[in-house]
C-alpha cells in the first residue's frame, strides 16, 4: 500500500477511534437465557456482556441498571418506571419476544430510551408446535393416551 494511502487510512482509523464510543466500554445485560450464539457474537465484537439464565426482580434490576448501556430481556422480566429512572447510562432496551408490555414505555420515552422488540423471533417455534399438534390430532394421540390410562391398548398401524 502506498505511504500516502496508508497515512490516510491511519488518520481515518484514528478519527473513528476518537469519535466513536469504544465497544469495550459498552455494558450489556441479557436476561432469561438469551441464545449463547448471540452472546458470543456480541462478545466477539468487543462488547462487555453479562448474561443470566433467569429474570430479575425489580430490586435486583435496580442494582444491575447502574452503569448499564443496553438491557436485553424476554417476557418474564418487568422493567418498571422506578428501574428506568434509576438508570444512569441506559441507551436502549431490547425485548426478545413478541411485545413490549413488560417495559414501562412512557417512562422509557420520557428518558429518551428506545425500546426494540423481535416480533417474529418465535415464529418458527410456534409453527413447529402447530405442526406437531396437527400430527397428534390426526393420529388421535389424545384419545389413545386416555384409553391407555384406562387400561386399553389399541394397536394401530
Amino acid at each position: 500500500m502506498p505511504a500516502e494511502l496508508k497515512r490516510k487510512r491511519e488518520t481515518e482509523e484514528e478519527v473513528i477511534e476518537t469519535t466513536s464510543f469504544p465497544k469495550n466500554k459498552i455494558n450489556i445485560l441479557l436476561l432469561e437465557g438469551v441464545s449463547a450464539r448471540g452472546i458470543k457474537m456480541l462478545q466477539d465484537q468487543g462488547f462487555q456482556v453479562e448474561a443470566l439464565k433467569t429474570a430479575l426482580t425489580e430490586e435486583e434490576l435496580l442494582v444491575k441498571i447502574k452503569g448499564l448501556h443496553i438491557l436485553g430481556i424476554r417476557s418474564k422480566t418487568q422493567v418498571s418506571k422506578k428501574v428506568i429512572e434509576a438508570s444512569d447510562k441506559l441507551l436502549a432496551m431490547a425485548c426478545f419476544c413478541i411485545g413490549t408490555d413488560q417495559i414501562d414505555l412512557n417512562a422509557a420515552q420520557e428518558k429518551g430510551i428506545p425500546v426494540f422488540n423481535a416480533p417474529f423471533a418465535n415464529t418458527r417455534s410456534v409453527a413447529e408446535l402447530i405442526i406437531g399438534n396437527i400430527v397428534g390430532l390426526s393420529r388421535k394421540i389424545g384419545d389413545c393416551t386416555a384409553a391407555m390410562h384406562r387400561g386399553a391398548w389399541f394397536k394401530q398401524a
